[in-house]
């Protein structure tokens, strides 16, 4: 009797846990909190935040927008950066560096002035940007040029050029161990390069994963969490480049966060929403909310201070009647960072 009734306690305890999780995806804790209008015309791709200077950073089509994350409100722009993927931070430095894809260069800028203050030539179409603090060098991971420069953070001299298998996509770094993880979006795999050799030291196929953009680290768990077009997040161990898990997203996603305070690893997905799945273990992830958001709200960046997340989306218009497989256009003016988060 006693062992049917720990039994019947422990089918409960499963039934409860399950009842919670469904009821979290369904209208979960993350809520949308804010609206920070921007306008201006063009398009959007990566953002990041400082946490420490309360500051984040948008790119939209030419430039960087700088936005007061404490305040909600918009504080300055970086100019001059043609076909802007991606903004990089460095704060001892008091430097930041963006990806310029038209013009295949990356910007060093002055954080207190927002001014440029150097270009350095990369491979074709930078994209994802990253900067090391321990080398206190910078990476571009080049889209068309399927490769990654390397320069350093100071003087802009570069200093590596490495070979990639193809199309680089996000980027992340473990500095206790090393290495970076990028994304080989046509090679449906993720790559480490060593950050003292500047060489690819492992590659690892991301099945079921497929066509990978966004990625994610937890360096605690040593885990990445990988953004896939086949609308899948998986979990990789990158200390063995094993997939552990994954879990079902929306589509079109292009950026992944990860919160280790709550455990919370979210992928942004351009249908408009935002797929929130938590780590009950090292091998196990469970979805508990898909957060409605936008149209077009694909990129995302997470403030680990207040557990925010910030995307940017725009305004676009019905498509005419009658008409069929048009895209809808953009409503001029409209472009905005829509803020979400758990409390106030």
């Amino acid at each position: 009797m006693k062992g049917n009734a720990i039994k019947y306690l422990g089918a409960v305890s499963a039934l409860l846990v399950l009842l919670l999780a469904l009821a979290l995806a369904a209208d979960g804790p993350y809520r949308l909190l804010k609206e920070i209008p921007i306008g201006g015309e063009g398009g959007w791709d990566y953002a990041s935040v400082d946490s420490g200077a309360r500051r984040l950073y948008v790119s939209h089509a030419t430039k960087v927008v700088v936005i007061d994350i404490d305040k909600d409100a918009v504080v300055g722009e970086v100019t001059d950066t043609p076909g802007i993927h991606g903004f990089a931070i460095a704060p001892e430095l008091g430097l930041g560096f963006t990806s310029n894809g038209r013009e295949n260069k990356a910007s060093i800028v002055d954080l207190k002035t927002l001014k440029t203050t150097a270009k350095v030539d990369t491979g074709e179409n930078p994209d994802a940007i990253l900067y090391v603090t321990v080398k206190r060098e910078v990476y571009t991971f080049n889209g068309r040029g399927k490769s990654a420069t390397v320069f350093e953070a100071k003087t802009g001299k570069v200093v590596a050029t490495i070979p990639l298998p193809g199309k680089p996509e996000f980027a992340v770094v473990d500095t206790t161990v090393g290495r970076i993880y990028n994304n080989i979006e046509d090679q449906n795999a993720v790559v480490a390069i060593d950050i003292h050799s500047h060489k690819v030291v492992a590659a690892w196929p991301i099945a079921p994963g497929e066509e990978a953009s966004g990625m994610a680290i937890d360096t605690k768990n040593h885990r990445l969490f990988i953004g896939c077009g086949n609308k899948l997040m998986v979990m990789m161990d990158y200390m063995t480049g094993k997939v552990v898990a994954s879990v079902p997203i929306g589509q079109g996603v292009d950026a992944n966060s990860y919160d280790p305070e709550t455990g919370l690893a979210f992928a942004s997905n351009g249908e408009g929403n935002v797929t929130i799945a938590h780590l009950d273990s090292p091998d196990k992830l469970t979805v508990v909310q898909t957060l409605a958001t936008a149209r077009g709200c694909r990129t995302m960046t997470l403030d680990p201070k207040t557990h925010k997340i910030f995307l940017a989306a725009a305004g676009y218009e019905a498509p005419a009647a009658g008409t069929t497989g048009q895209r809808p256009r953009m409503i001029p003016g409209s472009f905005k960072v829509l803020v979400y988060g758990n409390g106030n």
